[in-house]
């Protein structure tokens, strides 16, 4: 990019500069000193992200939830599978005082 008429080639923005709307001008230190929301835009803007966290933090946990009673009924489940019958078994054995092995 060459200059033909010998002017100086336009000052590249700063991201500041552009964000309060001084691209043109530069940032003088009293326009940079002005905050670019008002105290009610601040806290509009603090409230919505604050809202927004929580519900998504809402939903991870929801999410997060439902997946680990899911899984504590599906261990739950197969234990009972697993241990009930021999549970039983044994009660029943206790009670009527049969032997496991018939050669006994």
């Amino acid at each position: 990019m060459h200059d033909s008429d010998g002017k100086n080639p336009d000052p590249i923005p700063v991201l500041t500069d552009v964000v309060n709307g001084d691209a043109e001008t530069g940032a003088d230190s009293a326009v940079a000193a002005q905050p670019a929301f008002d105290e009610n835009r601040l806290a509009e803007l603090q409230t919505e992200l604050a809202s927004r966290s929580f519900e998504l933090t809402d939903r991870l946990l929801h999410s997060a939830f439902q997946e680990m009673e899911t899984s504590l009924f599906e261990q739950v489940s197969n234990r009972l599978r697993n241990e009930l019958p021999e549970l039983i078994d044994q009660i029943l054995r206790d009670y009527l005082e049969v032997s496991p092995d018939p050669d006994d």
